[in-house]
């Protein structure tokens, strides 16, 4: 089974400083059809106005994954990353993948702090396999060498080939793809996979794809990335 979404029949908030399009039902917006996809929860694309953001709120018992394209995140948490003496900056720019557990209880904010330039990125939720765990934080950059034609592995459950870790029954590839550049992402039987295309266009499983759209596929064999022109895309490989 295959189903395309288009980026059109996303939901759509505009708060003046923040302009965001929901793949599943977020908030305000509520699509009975569009709850989530395996432990896929959210994926939201939001633009912050410069000098804005959200300020200080809780999660838990939810693994979310930051993706920066344009701008850059300022993130601070109960944790201690984001402030004097954290274990990390908290600053989140184009090519990072931030993971953060939010297992028992956290708190955190993210801004856009720098002048005259929106910050793009997509948010992504993640139903953990493990309620309770200790609050956790992880951040790496992958270079566009890294993802070009090919998908990298940014995140996972066994944090296999350096990707951030998490407690969920889950892979996340990205990878960028353009001209004759390929990729065949093999999936094991039962496996569900969706796929984000976060700009550019290109095909997926025979799926002209552009940017915003989705895909999500259920007993296939594989994912097959071809015909990319300045494509971004994030691949969901996820237990059903």
């Amino acid at each position: 089974m295959m189903e395309l979404i288009k980026s059109c029949d996303r939901g759509h908030a505009d708060h003046g400083w923040l302009k965001s399009f929901h793949s599943f039902s977020f908030a305000e917006y509520y699509n009975p059809r569009r709850m989530g996809f395996g432990p896929l929860r959210v994926i939201n694309e939001d633009r912050i106005a410069p000098g804005t953001g959200f300020g200080t709120h809780g999660h838990r018992d939810m693994e979310i994954i930051s993706y920066v394209l344009d701008g850059e995140l300022a993130h601070k948490d109960s944790m201690g990353n984001g402030q004097a003496g954290g274990a990390h900056a908290g600053v989140i720019k184009p090519g990072d993948v931030q993971r953060m557990s939010a297992g028992t209880g956290v708190m955190h904010s993210e801004f856009n702090n720098a002048k005259g330039q929106n910050t793009h990125f997509l948010q992504i939720w993640i139903q953990p396999n493990q309620l309770g765990v200790k609050p956790g934080y992880e951040q790496r950059h992958y270079s566009e060498a890294d993802k070009r034609g090919r998908l990298a592995l940014v995140a996972s459950g066994d944090a296999a080939e350096g990707a951030v870790a998490i407690h969920a029954d889950a892979r996340l590839y990205a990878g960028l793809f353009d001209g004759a550049e390929s990729a065949d992402l093999p999936l094991a039987a039962g496996r569900l996979a969706y796929v984000h295309l976060v700009r550019g266009s290109a095909t997926v499983n025979g799926q002209q794809l552009k940017a915003g759209d989705a895909l999500q596929m259920s007993e296939q064999a594989s994912v097959k990335i071809e015909q990319g022109e300045q494509a971004e895309l994030l691949v969901f490989d996820l237990a059903p």
